[in-house]
């Protein structure tokens, strides 16, 4: 009996080892097993896909909630609470590898979803469609938003003045132009403040439905030919060129007019079946131009804010030395001023302002102030948060 329990351990023994080889060859099943075929990529794709649909709805629902419970809805529709601040916060975080402006859109397509389902606002811009202030609102607001186009700047100040719109978007400084005339004018006629702006980098190309040695007369907007001037002295020096209301009634011409061509848009080329035949046309490469947001609300404060302001002093040497002192006093960066004459039969000049900081801070309100004791006129025009330019 002994040397069968004998015999017993022995085999037992002698198995250990094939055990101990199975158990270290584990892993390596293990880790092929992780590979997932094309199929389960779909599959686990698919599963994903269910879980944002139910996560945007939710976050949709939370916004149309925080709207509902606002003491004044229609003003917190597009507050920076639910707009600016969320959007900046994501886009902070973002690890990729999708790009912080594709994640930006999504979640302000969502928002903007989100908005229309309280109520459908109106927002006014200088059109028609896929002009860039078009473009401009769509950064703003979203697709979802009613986008408005009217023919003229102060057609979008008068209907926002009317109530026809909550909102309107204008363009208001470019970085090769400078400022936009008819903007800062309507300012000085109607009560509207600025409550928050879009800086949108703007490519020019030379469309038309033939090709460039073809082209007999190019038309668009007079800010767009000044920014492709030394292009277009360089390459058509032959074309007569003319000016229109607007990138996209140019380009609806150069799809009907044999010969002609338009200074425009690249979306514009798409919506109008046109060939881009030069892209890229204008002078300066960091073209950009910066959009008001008009309407009569006051954003609270983010940090990041700008203020604008229309200021009318005494005419006489020294008053606007003076003036701007304040700023120097209170170390407040003065980002942009511009002058255009008083009408009429006064003398003198009015000055529009744009300066850091917002006009709830102490030290903003006490240059304000300062600048009041010496005025004849002065209007805060807005406070709102200070945008990156959309490449």
């Amino acid at each position: 009996m002994a040397k069968k329990k004998t015999a017993v351990r022995k085999k037992t023994t002698a198995r250990r080892p094939a055990a101990t080889s199975r158990s270290t060859a584990k892993p390596k099943a293990a880790s092929s097993s992780r590979r997932k075929t094309p199929a389960q990529l779909l599959s686990a794709a698919a599963k994903l896909d269910q879980e944002i649909l139910k996560l945007i709805n939710q976050r949709a629902q939370l916004t149309i909630n925080w709207i509902e419970s606002q003491e004044d809805p229609r003003r917190a529709l597009f507050s920076p609470e639910i707009s600016d601040a969320p959007v900046a916060a994501v886009v902070d975080k973002n690890a990729g590898p999708l790009s912080n402006h594709a994640v930006a859109g999504v979640l302000q397509h969502v928002l903007a979803g989100a908005r229309r389902k309280v109520r459908l606002k109106r927002v006014a811009y200088l059109g028609p469609a896929y002009s860039y202030s078009h473009q401009a609102a769509i950064e703003r607001f979203g697709e979802a938003a009613d986008l408005i186009p009217v023919s003229t700047i102060a057609s979008v100040f008068e209907e926002v003045n009317r109530g026809h719109a909550e909102f309107g978007i204008v363009p208001i400084e470019n970085s090769t132009d400078g400022r936009i005339v008819d903007t800062l004018d309507m300012f000085t006629r109607l009560p509207l403040r600025i409550c928050g702006e879009v800086q949108l980098s703007v490519h020019h190309n030379l469309l038309a439905k033939c090709g460039r040695s073809e082209i007999s007369e190019i038309y668009s907007k007079p800010q767009a030919f000044s920014q492709c001037r030394n292009w277009l002295n360089r390459h058509m020096p032959h074309a007569r060129l003319h000016d229109v209301t607007s990138t996209s009634t140019a380009a609806q011409l150069a799809r009907d007019k044999p010969g002609a061509a338009a200074i425009a848009s690249a979306k514009a080329a798409v919506e109008y079946g046109l060939q881009i035949v030069a892209e890229d046309v204008q002078d300066n490469k960091n073209n950009v131009t910066r959009f008001a947001v008009i309407g009569d609300q006051t954003p609270t404060p983010t940090g990041k804010d700008r203020t604008a302001l229309l200021l009318q002093i005494p005419h006489k040497p020294g008053a606007l030395a003076d003036a701007l002192v304040a700023f120097k006093k209170q170390k407040v960066n003065l980002s942009w001023i511009e002058s255009f004459p008083l009408r009429g039969p006064e003398s003198g000049y009015l000055f529009f302002l744009d300066f850091e900081g917002h006009e709830k801070e102490p030290k903003i309100k006490r240059t304000i102030d300062s600048l009041a004791r010496n005025a004849v006129r002065i209007e805060v025009l807005g406070s709102f948060p200070r945008s990156e330019p959309v490449w």
